[in-house]
């Protein structure tokens, strides 16, 4: 296990030998249509890293390969608890399957279908909560802390974790990899934020490689407790989290997570509901992928020109999730 108190870019390095051999990159995907839109002079590109071409369509697989790894000497032969609103779930689910471990989880009611449909496939069991009164009940945390307590599990957290943090991280060795390959430069890295998992890992990644770029979080308008903690100097809970971004409604950013992006993050936007509906469908008209809301977020704020992008170098946009129920995206993208 990682004792440190703070993941390094040592850790992340570990990471990826661990991850390596089991799943392929996620694509780094040069986006004409992005340069076009952003009116960028022809020597900048735009990149999106679509995560959503992993086994379970999101980056959270990578953390939670990388902290099965890490503990399974200590699991042995205990189940593994977490809490998730989905895509950790079908990440931990996977990396159960893949290290002959039994993931229990507790998700939403609410949660989209085919999250609960890929975890379960891969053969972990689910418990469900509402969530509309987790702020009140508490149920969430309850119930996941009663599986650890009656089954003698071992708990894992989907954000708040060093070994989490690295091995999201390894994503971002992979851009930092592919551009430095191309000759490229960097200016700008936009990310979304909730818990910090997913930006953190890669800010340890994007600040190694590339010093100077700019690193910028994205967090839906009814969700900025980092933006608060950003201005305020220290983590700022939101009692309730309130957007279509189903991935991005943590209450705060992890205490693990916090140091790193205080450290690396240079600004954070926010993006209203409408602005990532409209977004989902400029993503699929414009590259033909169906995306969740919380994956599409990032581009959101990049078209809405929040983002001072003066300076010379590439961009690099993560779309962090494609997990979207079919019905419900038709009806997101019809709106005005």
């Amino acid at each position: 296990m990682n004792s440190n108190p703070i993941a390094s870019i040592d850790d992340v390095r570990r990471a990826a030998k661990v991850i390596a051999p089991i799943v392929s990159p996620a694509p780094l995907i040069r986006s004409y249509a992005l340069e076009r839109e952003l009116e960028l002079p022809a020597e900048r590109r735009v990149w999106i890293k679509d995560y959503g071409w992993t086994p379970v369509g999101s980056f959270k697989l990578l953390g939670a390969l990388n902290w099965m790894s890490r503990h399974a000497a200590e699991i042995g032969d205990r189940p593994v608890a977490a809490h998730s609103s989905g895509n950790f779930a079908s990440g931990l689910a996977f990396a159960g399957k893949t290290f002959g471990k039994r993931v229990i989880i507790v998700m939403p009611e609410n949660a989209p279908q085919i999250k609960f449909k890929r975890t379960r496939d891969l053969g972990a069991e689910v418990l469900t909560y509402d969530k509309s009164q987790d702020h009140v009940t508490g149920q969430r945390d309850r119930l996941t802390l009663e599986i650890t307590e009656q089954q003698q599990a071992v708990q894992a957290s989907p954000y708040d974790d060093n070994d989490v943090i690295a091995g999201n991280g390894v994503g971002g060795l992979e851009i930092v990899h592919e551009l430095q390959e191309q000759g490229r430069g960097l200016s700008h890295f936009i990310c979304p934020v909730s818990g910090g998992g997913l930006l953190a890992g890669h800010a340890l990644a994007i600040h190694d490689g590339f010093l100077t770029a700019k690193i910028v979080a994205v967090e839906p308008s009814g969700a900025t407790d980092f933006a608060q903690s950003l201005a305020s100097g220290q983590r700022t809970r939101v009692e309730h989290p309130k957007s279509i971004c189903d991935g991005l409604l943590s209450y705060d950013v992890g205490q693990h997570n916090w140091p790193i992006l205080q450290k690396h993050v240079a600004s954070a936007v926010s993006v209203a509901d409408a602005e990532t509906c409209r977004t989902m469908r400029w993503i699929d008209c414009e590259h033909g992928l169906r995306t969740e809301p919380s994956g599409a977020i990032s581009i959101a704020a990049l078209l809405s020109g929040q983002i001072d992008l003066s300076g010379s170098g590439d961009i690099v946009v993560v779309l962090s999730g494609r997990n979207v129920d079919r019905d419900q995206f038709a009806r997101w993208i019809e709106k005005d």
